[in-house]
C-alpha cells in the first residue's frame, strides 16, 4: 500500500510540473547552484546562508544536465523526488505515533495533499525542509521509545540538516523541545528517564553549536533578507491553515479541524495538563506534541511580527505532518470500515479539487513574469544594445533564460544585448547578486550605446517608484530622447533609445 501510494504522489507531482512558468526564486535558486565553488561560498556567508543545503543538492542534480539537460521539468524534478520520498517518512512517524491505520491515512492524505503538491512542483527548498523535519521528529519519537547511539545521531544529524535546507527548522527544534522537556517534565530521579533526559540535552546542544554558523549570519544580516515580508493579519494565518490543510476555500479546513477535535476530544481536560510525559500517559503527550509543532511556530512568529514581520506561509510548511497526523487519528476514530472509507473519499475528493486547482494557480500571488521579460528583450535587441538590471538580482533570472536559449541553439551563435550592470566578469559571479547602478554608470552607458535596455523587478509603484528607478529615470532621460515601457507581470521593461 505505501508503495503504491508513493507511486501516486509522484505521479501527481511530476504531472503538470512545467505548467506554470519559472520565476525568479527558481531562477535564483538555479544560478546559486550554477556559479563557482569559490563565488558560491562567498555568497552563502554573505547573502544566502538560508537553504544552502538545497543548494548543494541542486548543484549535484544539476550536474546530471550533460544527461538530461537544464529544462525546468528536469530540475523541479528534484523537488518531486524529495517529496516523494517524504510519503513513507510521515508513515513512520505516525505509526510510531499511533497505529498502522492511522499512518496509512496520513499517508493518503499526504498523497493528495495540494499543499506539499504546489511546493514539490518549485525548484526551491520548501519540499527539502518538509522531508527533513518529517525525519526530525521521526527519529526524536524514536529516540523516547529506546536510546540508541544509532537513533541520536539519527535525530542529530537530521535536525542539522533540516536547518541548513530552511532556518526556520530551529522553530521545530524549539517545538520538540517544548513538548518533551517543558511539557512532558522529565521525571529526572528515574535513572533510564534521568539518563533519556541528558542524551536530549546533549542533542540539542550540537544541534544548537551546528546551527551557530546560521545565527551569526542572521546577526550579521539582520532582517535584510526578510525585509519583505509584510506584517501578517488574522486573515493570513487563516488563509495559511486553510491551505496548509490543501484546499483553496474554507471547506477542508472546516473538516481538517473536526477531525483534530475528534483525535484530541477523548483526552478532556488532560489535554491542558503539564506533565503528562510520554512514560506516564503516551495518548495525552502524542496529542499535545502534534498540537504544539501544529500551533506554536506559527503563533510565535506571528508574535515576532508584531516588531518585524517574519511570518510567512511557505516557511511554516514543516507543520503539515503534524496537521496530517491529527486529522488521520480523527477520521481513524470512525471504527465502521464503510463509514471511514466514505469519510476519507470525501475527504480525498477535496484535496483533489485542491490539486487540480494548483496546478495552474498558487496559494500565493508571487509569481512574477521575469522570464517573459527576458525573451522580449532577448527577441528585441539589436547588435550594439546594452542592458542594464534595476538591482543586480534581476540578472539572474535574465542568465537563467538565456541559457535555456544556448542549450536549445547549441552549435549556433547566441547574440543578446551587452551586460552593462551587473557585470564583474565574463560569466556570474557572487558580486552580480547584490549591488545598483549608479549614476556616473549610466552616464557612460548613455554615451557608449545608441540603444539600452532597462529591466525593473520590485521597484515600487508606477505612482511611487523606489529611489533607484527615480534616478534611472532622471539620469537616461538626458542621453536618450526617447523611451518605450512594456509591462510584465512584476516586471518592466524598458528601451532608451537616441531616436
Amino acid at each position: 500500500m505505501i508503495l503504491l501510494l508513493v507511486v501516486a504522489a509522484a505521479a501527481i507531482r511530476f504531472l503538470h510540473l512545467a505548467s506554470k512558468p519559472f520565476w525568479f526564486d527558481e531562477c535564483f535558486s538555479v544560478e546559486v547552484a550554477r556559479i563557482r565553488w569559490s563565488d558560491l561560498l562567498h555568497l552563502l556567508w554573505w547573502r544566502e546562508a538560508n537553504m544552502s543545503l538545497y543548494y548543494v543538492l541542486l548543484r549535484a542534480w544539476l550536474s546530471l544536465k550533460q544527461h538530461y539537460g537544464q529544462s525546468p521539468f528536469f530540475i523541479r524534478s528534484l523537488s518531486v523526488v524529495i517529496a516523494a520520498a517524504t510519503l513513507p517518512a510521515i508513515y513512520w512517524l505516525a505509526r510510531q505515533l499511533y497505529d498502522r491505520r492511522v499512518a496509512l491515512i496520513a499517508a493518503a492524505l499526504f498523497t493528495f495533499n495540494a499543499y506539499s503538491v504546489r511546493y514539490a512542483q518549485e525548484a526551491r527548498s520548501y519540499a527539502l525542509f518538509l522531508f527533513l523535519a518529517t525525519l526530525s521528529s521521526g527519529f526524536l519519537i524514536s529516540l523516547l521509545g529506546t536510546t540508541t547511539r544509532r537513533k541520536w545521531l539519527g535525530y542529530v544529524i537530521v535536525s542539522i540538516l533540516a536547518v541548513y535546507a530552511h532556518f526556520y527548522a530551529l522553530l521545530l527544534v524549539a517545538a520538540q523541545w517544548l513538548a518533551v522537556k517543558w511539557l512532558g517534565n522529565l521525571r529526572k530521579s528515574e535513572d533510564q528517564t534521568a539518563a533519556r533526559s541528558v542524551q536530549l540535552r546533549q542533542a540539542w546542544i550540537v544541534i544548537g553549536l551546528a546551527a551557530l554558523p546560521l545565527l551569526v549570519f542572521v546577526a550579521k544580516t539582520g532582517a535584510g533578507p526578510i525585509r519583505w515580508i509584510p506584517r501578517p493579519g488574522a486573515r493570513d494565518v487563516l488563509e495559511f491553515y486553510e491551505h496548509l490543510a490543501g484546499g483553496n476555500n474554507w471547506i477542508l479546513l472546516i473538516i481538517c479541524a473536526v477531525a483534530c477535535f475528534a483525535a484530541v476530544m477523548p483526552l478532556g481536560k488532560q489535554l491542558f495538563a503539564r506533565g503528562q510525559s510520554w512514560e506516564t500517559n503516551w495518548e495525552t503527550w502524542r496529542a499535545q506534541f502534534l498540537l504544539i509543532w501544529l500551533i506554536f511556530p506559527v503563533l510565535l512568529t506571528v508574535l515576532l511580527s508584531f516588531a518585524r514581520p517574519v511570518f510567512l506561509g511557505r516557511y511554516m510548511i514543516f507543520c503539515l505532518p503534524a496537521l496530517l497526523i491529527l486529522v488521520a487519528a480523527g477520521l481513524a476514530r470512525l471504527r465502521n470500515a464503510w463509514l471511514l472509507m466514505a469519510a476519507l473519499s470525501g475527504v480525498l475528493l477535496l484535496c483533489l479539487q485542491g490539486v487540480l486547482f494548483v496546478y495552474s494557480h498558487d496559494f500565493d500571488s508571487e509569481r512574477d513574469a521575469s522570464g517573459a521579460a527576458a525573451d522580449f528583450i532577448l527577441d528585441h535587441s539589436k547588435a550594439g544594445d546594452a542592458v542594464i538590471f534595476h538591482i543586480a538580482a534581476t540578472r539572474v533570472a535574465y542568465e537563467f533564460f538565456s541559457s535555456l536559449r544556448s542549450e536549445e541553439n547549441a552549435g549556433t551563435v547566441q547574440f543578446g544585448p551587452e551586460i552593462i550592470f551587473p557585470h564583474h566578469g565574463d560569466r556570474l559571479d557572487y558580486r552580480d547578486f547584490t549591488g545598483k547602478p549608479t549614476e556616473d554608470l549610466l552616464r557612460a552607458a548613455g554615451d557608449s550605446h545608441p540603444r539600452l535596455w532597462v529591466m525593473l523587478m520590485n521597484n515600487g509603484s508606477a505612482e511611487k517608484p523606489d529611489a533607484t528607478t527615480v534616478m534611472l529615470t532622471r539620469v537616461l532621460s538626458k542621453s536618450f530622447a526617447s523611451v518605450n515601457r512594456w509591462e510584465f507581470a512584476k516586471v518592466e521593461v524598458r528601451l532608451y533609445s537616441r531616436q
